[in-house]
């Protein structure tokens, strides 16, 4: 088998569950040697466990990514990195901004960019000193457009900013960074939160010009090729996943049919 990843390890946060458990599963599945991060101890042991069974190597370790000392624990243990993907984060269900309360606004700014920034600087070091790695930051279409959860979307911009800045800085040492920016995903989560709020769900589809979400393979494929020697030319990209979903306005009268 032609794996892209061959011989590399890959840090993976937030990979107990959803989007994480399969970019960590597909990662392994293309050779890597996978550290899964979650501070789901159940979930994450699960994850580990899924990627044994396939034949692949994964050490899960329990870490909160917006804890500096939790980090660089992680990162001591999973040893030199060749692939970091930022995917941890949360989210909640604030309204308007000013219905954002202060703890709840610290805590997902905390987890979503603070954990990027945490995560990044331990790996940069490493791949400075080797002038070679990959870096993949798992932003939002919040980050291009208004939608809805304000301290999630202001993370998510945020990391977009940071893309562009660590592909200009590190670029020279043989490190490429980049972004994707998934619309809605189904996830065993989201699943749950639609069957509660199915009204909310056929609302959410009528804004996709296909109807439909995406699911956790379409992150992890992409995540793979930004990582790989496939995408050695990304740099600084913001690749949008998202089904057509920022593409623009469908006016329901000008397409009846």
């Amino acid at each position: 088998m032609d794996w892209k990843l061959a011989g590399k390890t890959a840090l993976i946060t937030g990979a107990g569950n959803g989007i994480g458990r399969e970019i960590a599963r597909r990662f392994a599945a293309e050779g890597a040697r996978v550290v899964s991060l979650d501070v789901d101890r159940e979930g994450n042991a699960q994850t580990a466990s899924l990627i044994r069974e396939g034949g692949s190597l994964c050490e899960p370790v329990e870490a909160d990514v917006a804890v500096a000392a939790d980090v660089e624990r992680a990162f001591r243990i999973a040893g030199p990195v060749d692939i970091l993907v930022n995917n941890a984060a949360i989210w909640s269900g604030d309204g308007l901004l000013h219905e954002v309360s202060e703890p709840e606004w610290d805590r997902i700014v905390a987890v979503c960019l603070k954990g990027v920034y945490l995560c990044s600087r331990e790996a940069l070091r490493g791949m400075m000193e080797r002038r070679a790695g990959a870096i993949v930051h798992i932003s939002s279409v919040n980050a291009l457009t208004g939608i809805h959860l304000a301290a999630y979307t202001a993370a998510k911009g945020g990391i977009v900013s940071l893309t562009r800045l660590m592909a200009v800085q590190y670029g020279p040492f043989g490190i490429r960074v980049n972004a994707i920016c998934p619309g809605t995903i189904m996830t065993e989560s989201s699943r749950r939160h639609y069957d509660q709020y199915p009204d909310q769900e056929a609302e959410l589809r009528e804004l996709y010009p296909a109807r439909k979400f995406g699911a956790p393979t379409d992150v992890a494929g992409c995540a793979v090729f930004l990582a790989s020697p496939q995408g050695e030319f990304f740099n600084g990209s913001i690749v949008v996943l998202d089904g057509g979903l920022t593409a623009g306005v469908r006016i329901p009268s000008l397409y009846r049919r």
